[in-house]
């Protein structure tokens, strides 16, 4: 009985380990990365990834929401440093429209708030966020705190993982 109580805690040790230094499978759990990344489908997410490289632009990530304890999938769209803007449903970064192919809008031509973020510069170790579906994605232009102060910017810390599309 020792021994299958010990080779049960050692699997499960064994199998935290795995999750969190090399990685798992994740859910995406919304259509906000569609068409990119489509609702309920499974995809692996590497956590061991960022230890041996930067977080950049474009890459797709996995972090803890910067509102509830929710792991969210977004593409980063600025890193610290970078200036951002929004207008028109047109990304300009540093100044320069972004060119995001991947970008989809259920509503082209109808603006909402998110569709007009005025010039800012992301705080050093920190991450502008955006879902490839733009309109339907709760992301760094709608994230509001408790007491309704806006969040435009998740802390680089919070990046559990990274979403390859080599899957």
């Amino acid at each position: 009985m020792r021994r299958l109580f010990f080779l049960i805690l050692l699997g499960v040790f064994g199998a935290y380990l795995f999750r969190t230094y090399i990685g798992g499978y994740i859910r995406v759990a919304s259509p906000s990365m569609e068409p990119t990344l489509k609702k309920n489908s499974i995809i692996w997410m590497n956590t061991g990834y960022y230890r041996n490289h930067p977080i950049q632009r474009g890459d797709i990530i996995v972090f803890k929401s910067p509102v509830d304890e929710k792991q969210l999938i977004k593409r980063v769209i600025a890193i610290g440093g970078d200036t951002i803007e929004i207008k028109y449903k047109k990304v300009y970064l540093n100044w320069e429209e972004l060119s995001e192919p991947y970008v989809y809008f259920e509503y082209p031509d109808k603006y909402f708030v998110g569709d007009f973020i005025p010039e800012m510069k992301v705080p050093e170790g920190c991450l502008f966020v955006l879902g490839d579906n733009r309109d339907r994605s709760e992301d760094s232009r709608y994230w509001k705190d408790a007491e309704g102060r806006h969040i435009y910017f998740i802390k680089e810390e919070d990046v559990v993982g990274k979403i390859s599309k080599k899957w």
